[in-house]
């Protein structure tokens, strides 16, 4: 069954358009408890956890327990919690509000505090003037295409009414704090600069406190939000400002968050940027070297680079791969006993320290190799060769069914069999955005700017490019 409403990353879209306003986030909540309450909490739960809830009373009527909401510097923000929380209470569930906080620190409250479900109202890299909501189950791992599925069913019946006693609780970021504090001994950042982009999000009062509280000496950029600037010109999405200070300062490493702080790139002491794929290359060759990635195993999406699979074989490891989307490859983490997977968009999930992508965590294990190894950031990424690969984003009107686009799917067909095995093609739409991503890898750069243009002359034959 096809899903209206929720994308790769929960539900996302303007705000005050047909889907991301007030109305729409109090039934969709309702709708979430009903999901609760229909049993699909138990997905994801370790087995003896599934079976006392599976024997407990899930009447209709029964007390929900416990709904922590969380959400970052959006000026919407505060409006579209108090409708979450209206639809929560509507349904029978404790609305509990952490405030703003970075989206791992909401799933790392659920998952420590045995709350029934996880809400952040956020739109991730979006502009400010997007919102969105996305939900974690108790085990503070996002849901499934199923689950939401199931939720979408729930949305006819419900309405948009109730009370918002909502509770305010603040010791989810401290708790946040002292989690990632632990990674690294007391002192160890004493003398180092670091740059440090917050993408006026939701990690500015996490990421520096915890750099500082390490030793480090941070020149902080993205770091006064007022709810209109999330994202605008900085953070994951913008590194050239994160760049430049590390240049200006002299900086060991620059470190960029999105808005709501699951995503992590880096830039090594010369300013140069490090992209997903390097940060999980790092990790996973350096445990595999300690002896310590479990199963040997690395998971990533079909976007990343083939080099990063050359990378891990080279050291006797493997890389398993997804469909785009980081809960994608936490399902597969989890169903293969992984601990370690991410995008090369800068999601990062360190499974054995926090059950969703986490962009301070992985600075922190990465800065944790250059500790170790005593190596900078511009020789360890050296690990990975990357095979070259060219991407390209169309804004469409349309989302028209790819099937339906028989010169795309030549073209497609043509470059797959011209690159063979040593290069791939990846098109497929954006889950968040109405943009239609394209991807050629091959063996040399004149392949892949030939085969990005000739895809992208098939899609604006085809469709209404903006």
């Amino acid at each position: 069954m096809s899903r209206h409403y929720f994308g790769t990353d929960g539900v996302r879209g303007l705000y005050g358009g047909p889907v991301v306003n007030e109305e729409f986030a109090a039934r969709l909540a309702q709708a979430a408890v009903q999901w609760l309450k229909s049993g699909g909490e138990r997905r994801g739960l370790p087995h003896g956890e599934q079976k006392a809830r599976r024997g407990s009373d899930h009447r209709e009527d029964a007390a929900v327990g416990r709904v922590l909401i969380g959400r970052d510097t959006r000026a919407s923000g505060a409006a579209l919690e108090a409708a979450v929380a209206r639809g929560l209470s509507a349904a029978g569930a404790d609305a509990i509000s952490l405030g703003v906080l970075p989206t791992p620190a909401v799933a790392r409250a659920v998952r420590a505090s045995g709350a029934r479900l996880g809400v952040v109202i956020t739109a991730s890299h979006n502009p400010a003037a997007d919102n969105g909501i996305k939900f974690f189950g108790p085990s503070g791992v996002k849901l499934t295409d199923h689950d939401e599925n199931v939720i979408e069913s729930f949305l006819a019946a419900a309405v948009n009414g109730g009370s918002e006693p909502l509770v305010h609780e603040t010791g989810a970021v401290q708790a946040y704090i002292d989690a990632a504090l632990a990674i690294l001994p007391a002192g160890a950042l004493r003398g180092w600069k670091i740059a440090l982009d917050t993408a006026n999000g939701a990690t500015c009062a996490t990421s520096p406190v915890v750099l500082r509280a390490l030793g480090a000496e941070v020149s902080g950029i993205g770091d006064a939000p007022d709810g209109q600037n999330i994202n605008a010109g900085v953070g994951s999405e913008h590194p050239h400002g994160l760049a430049a200070r590390v240049r200006e300062i002299g900086a060991k490493i620059g470190i960029a968050h999105d808005g709501d702080g699951d995503r992590c790139i880096l830039c090594d002491e010369r300013g140069q940027v490090l992209d997903g794929d390097e940060i999980l290359t790092i990790l996973a060759t350096h445990a595999m070297t300690q002896g310590r990635l479990v199963n040997n195993t690395l998971v990533a999406t079909v976007q990343s680079n083939l080099g990063v699979d050359a990378a891990l074989a080279a050291v006797g490891g493997r890389t398993l791969r997804t469909s785009v989307g980081d809960r994608y490859v936490i399902e597969r983490m989890l169903r293969d006993g992984a601990t370690l997977g991410g995008e090369s968009s800068g999601h990062i999930i360190c499974a054995d320290i926090s059950p969703t992508g986490d962009g301070l965590i992985a600075a922190l294990k990465v800065i944790e190799v250059m500790l170790a190894t005593g190596k900078p950031l511009s020789e360890l990424r050296g690990v990975l060769k990357k095979f070259p690969q060219l991407t390209a984003a169309l804004k469409v009107r349309e989302k028209k069914p790819l099937e339906s686009l028989p010169r795309l799917t030549d073209e497609v067909r043509a470059l797959e069999v011209e690159l063979g095995a040593r290069g791939r093609v990846l098109v497929r739409y954006s889950g968040t955005e109405a943009k239609l991503r394209l991807l050629v890898e091959g063996q040399d750069d004149a392949t892949v700017q030939a085969g990005i243009a000739r895809l992208s002359d098939a899609v604006r034959a085809e469709l209404d490019v903006l």
